[in-house]
């Protein structure tokens, strides 16, 4: 069974002798030849250049035994094309070169052609493939379109969501007509992921946590199934929604295939209490990866082992990679997964 035979069998939650991996973010800057590549380039440029997102996108392919590659890119490339552009601060941290905050600057949001828009992502999974064939999964992705309103209207990295709750609670018509672009544009943008050779689809619920219990369902979870439900019927779908594992059936209502969830969550119990076709993702905690290799065998073992007879586990982090992790830890944990019998 090859590596891409054996992901989707995990999604399909079969019998396997071992669970497949790959680490959320796993390209990026814990790599040396990652930096220096960064050295020439900005990140919007490696992003919007086919040739560039495939060479980061097998930066860690090369080095480790991975099951599956995940397209080089950002949940912000939907913002960016509906007209509101995205950075990086000289301090650290996303920047909005503008933020969402009235109805003329919803109303200015161009949500059509996002995929024309987009073209460069599907020429570097197009890339991509021509270089992994048929031997690996190969995973697009996108944030949701609560995470991705959350970043347009707090202008940059999340604080705490105000401005976006103000809207859902103050002014529910404006709040409605911004989740319809953006859900209008990540329909677009997935169905050209699919299109152009992804085997399935993460989407990040990255702000779900910011909802309140009783309002996740009209805050964000609708907003998923809509996107969700506009692609093809049965196409596999990983949602992670950060902090938000207590809300399993609601989200797999939405759509998911696959839940994927932090490194808080006691992950056999999770598996046990998801029906049998459903699929777990996670979920070391990414900090392991600073320590010592012997730690990270240790706990990386400690997942399999608790996870021995259990269909439908893909191994991750509970979260995406460190840029201080170390690439020998990595290394380590790659080869006690592959070796895991």
């Amino acid at each position: 069974m090859n590596s891409r035979d054996r992901f989707l069998a995990a999604l399909n939650c079969q019998s396997l002798d071992r669970p497949p991996v790959w680490v959320m973010r796993q390209a990026g800057r814990y790599l040396p030849e990652y930096r220096k590549l960064k050295e020439s380039y900005s990140f919007t440029e490696m992003v919007k250049s086919p040739e560039l997102a495939t060479e980061v996108t097998m930066q860690p392919l090369r080095r480790y035994e991975l099951d599956a590659a995940i397209l080089f890119s950002d949940i912000l490339v939907i913002p960016e094309a509906m007209g509101q552009p995205y950075h990086f601060r000289d301090g650290g941290g996303i920047g909005m070169d503008f933020i969402i905050e009235n109805a003329a600057q919803v109303d200015a949001l161009d949500e059509k052609d996002t995929a024309e828009k987009l073209s460069y992502m599907g020429a570097a999974l197009r890339s991509i493939r021509g270089v992994i064939g048929e031997e690996k999964a190969l995973l697009g992705f996108g944030g949701s379109p609560w995470t991705l309103a959350a970043y347009m209207t707090e202008g940059g990295s999340l604080k705490n969501c105000s401005s976006l709750k103000g809207m859902f609670y103050e002014d529910r018509p404006l709040f409605e007509k911004l989740m319809e672009k953006i859900s209008t544009a990540l329909i677009d943008l997935f169905l050209h992921q699919i299109e152009n050779g992804a085997d399935a689809l993460q989407m990040f619920d990255s702000a779900g946590s910011y909802c309140s219990a009783r309002d996740y369902e009209e805050m964000s979870v609708k907003w998923m199934r809509r996107v969700i439900s506009a692609l093809p019927k049965d196409f596999p779908i990983i949602i992670f929604a950060k902090g938000m594992a207590h809300h399993a059936s609601t989200l797999i209502g939405a759509g998911a295939k696959c839940l994927s969830v932090d490194w808080t969550v006691d992950l056999p119990t999770f598996r046990d209490s998801l029906p049998a076709d459903i699929a777990v993702q996670g979920n070391l905690d990414p900090s392991i990866l600073d320590g010592t290799s012997e730690r990270v065998k240790i706990e990386a073992t400690r997942v399999l082992d608790s996870m021995k007879g259990k269909t439908g586990h893909i191994f991750n982090l509970g979260h995406g990679i460190l840029p201080s992790a170390k690439p020998e830890n990595m290394a380590t944990l790659v080869e006690t997964i592959t070796n895991y019998r």
